[in-house]
């Protein structure tokens, strides 16, 4: 399917009702896109501009998917059954509820020639790493079985467009924090972190100084992706992320002077470091930033400060 540049481009973003497809959706809009978002509440879970058509159901679908992908000519698929915790409890469960549903989105894109942006996960498909920061040719040998579901995830992108001739790009995100990110969801240590401050509640930190993360603002991550998915080239893999690593102590000392602000008390709990947990992962971004001009906008301290009034306003 090839696309006409004078013709409006429908992208369907699947799992767009989350976190990072709302602010995603901003980004598509811009382009000049016409946007529709699947997901499997029957309301999404953050507020839609009204330019966006909802469509609740799984992508799981057959049926459903089919139609969908008549009607686009670009899929972003971001929808993601568990997360990092909930798949080391349950491995099986995390398999089976990711690798089905999205072997067979990437085969009916394949048929119909629709370009596909795979969201994957730069925290956890490369393992512990031998070298920061991380390129995207470092070794993946991941060790959550979250991490080993993504890696499997692209590995079957690979194996479609090398068979079937499926058109995609893959990125790999830093961990995304800012505006809008929900505490206490089991991702997002920062908003989880301040919202904790915020109502007298402990931080949690696993091992003495916690894990060292790359923190990239959600705006930032947005446009990433989007300009993966605009300039990108076909069967690449591009990180996306700030290249600097900040342990979880790093990031509560950063918040420290921003909470005292407001009258807030900060108080650390230390707990046994997770088997899951890398020790840390900071990305290299030179890839995406050389083929497509991507650069992030927001510095970290503007974006702690924008997150903190937020929970404060709106959260907590």
């Amino acid at each position: 399917m090839e696309i006409n540049p004078n013709k409006q481009v429908n992208t369907l973003l699947i799992g767009g009702g989350g976190y990072i497809g709302s602010h995603l959706i901003s980004g598509l809009l811009a382009s000049g896109r016409r946007v529709t978002v699947l997901g499997r509440s029957q309301l999404p879970r953050y507020p839609l501009s009204g330019e966006v058509e909802y469509c609740c159901g799984d992508f799981g679908e057959l049926e459903l998917i089919g139609r969908l992908l008549d009607k686009h000519q670009e899929v972003i698929h971001l929808a993601y059954a568990t997360v990092p915790n909930t798949s080391f409890d349950n491995p099986l469960a995390d398999l089976l509820q990711n690798l089905p549903p999205t072997v067979q989105l990437f085969a009916e894109a394949a048929d119909r020639g629709v370009k596909l942006v795979l969201v994957s996960s730069g925290g956890t498909v490369y393992g512990e790493a031998t070298k920061l920061p991380i390129s995207e040719e470092h070794p993946a040998k991941p060790i959550s079985p979250y991490g080993v579901t993504k890696l499997t995830l692209e590995n079957y992108a690979y194996l479609y467009a090398a068979t079937h001739g499926l058109k995609f790009i893959c990125v790999r995100p830093a961990n995304a924090y800012g505006v809008g990110q929900r505490p206490f969801s089991g991702q997002g240590f920062i908003a989880t972190a301040m919202a904790s401050i915020m109502k007298d509640q402990p931080v949690k930190i696993f091992g003495e100084r916690g894990t060292v993360r790359d923190y990239i603002y959600v705006n930032d991550l947005a446009s990433g992706i989007v300009s993966a998915l605009e300039y990108g080239c076909l069967s690449q893999t591009y990180n996306i992320g700030s290249g600097i690593g900040r342990s979880n102590m790093d990031v509560v000392e950063e918040i420290y002077p921003l909470m005292s602000e407001i009258g807030c008390k900060i108080c650390i709990e230390h707990f046994p470091v997770r088997v899951f947990d890398v020790h840390a992962n900071v990305l290299d971004s030179a890839k995406l930033r050389q083929h497509t001009g991507w650069m992030p906008k927001i510095g970290f301290q503007e974006g702690l400060l924008m997150t903190r009034d937020w929970l404060r306003n709106c959260f907590v």
